[in-house]
Parts: C-alpha cells; structure tokens; sequence
C-alpha cells in the first residue's frame, strides 16, 4: 500500500499485511516481548521456554528459526560442551518490540473488551469453544 492509497487498493505485499504476517503466530510477539521485558534482550534457550509457558520446545524452536531467518533475533552458539544457544534482538528486532509492547499495552488496558470476545474453538481459553 502505497502512503494515501485508498483501502481497497491494499496489495498482497502491502506494509499492513507483511505486518500481521510476522505476528502470525501468537508466540512471535511473545518472544520478542520476553526477550526485551524480561531478559533485557538477550537468553539462553532453556531459560527463554521457562520464560514462555505453554510453549512446546518444538515450537519455540521452530519460532525463533524463523525469527532468525526474518532478521529478528540473532542466534550464538557458544564451544562448550554440550553447546550453549543463546539469542538476542537484532536492530531490527528492538524496531518490532515497540509495535509490541503497544499492542500488549492497549491488552493491558481493555481487558474487559478482551474479556467480552467470544472463544474461539481453537482457544484455550475458557472452556475451549464456543458454547452450544
């Protein structure tokens, strides 16, 4: 989308939605947010999935590769035995953390509207569906 253009003239490679396509998985933004809030940006592996609870290591795994192949996270593997990962925000990833941490803040501050959606039947929250 170029600046002014009207809505409906949105292409597929738009700015908007290469945006959302970034975030589409709900733990992109998380990592990116724990990695600034909680480690300063930069953790070792085990200590980034103790910081995410419910994530599976197969999906923080397969996360933070595509993470690192964006451009938003830089992967170090330190010589030792057995290896130590660590990851960090690139220049890049500290530009996403501020888009994130406004979203999360706006969760922060209309959780009733949150509260007020309607599960869906793919969220764990709540009973898991919508009821019948």
């Amino acid at each position: 989308m170029q600046a002014g253009s009207k809505d409906r003239e949105w292409r597929e490679d738009c700015a908007p939605r290469r945006v959302l396509e970034i975030f589409s998985t709900k733990w992109t933004s998380m990592i990116l947010h724990t990695l600034h809030a909680v480690h300063d940006g930069q953790a070792r592996s085990g200590a980034l999935q103790r910081s995410l609870p419910g994530i599976s290591k197969k999906m923080m795994i397969q996360t933070l590769r595509d993470m690192e192949e964006s451009g938003l996270i830089a992967r170090r593997v330190e010589a030792v035995v057995p290896p130590a990962v660590s990851y960090s925000l690139t220049p890049l990833g500290h530009r996403f953390v501020d888009l994130v941490e406004t979203v999360y803040d706006w969760g922060r501050r209309n959780s009733d509207a949150l509260d007020g959606l309607q599960a869906r039947a793919s969220s764990r929250r709540g009973s898991g569906g919508v009821p019948g």
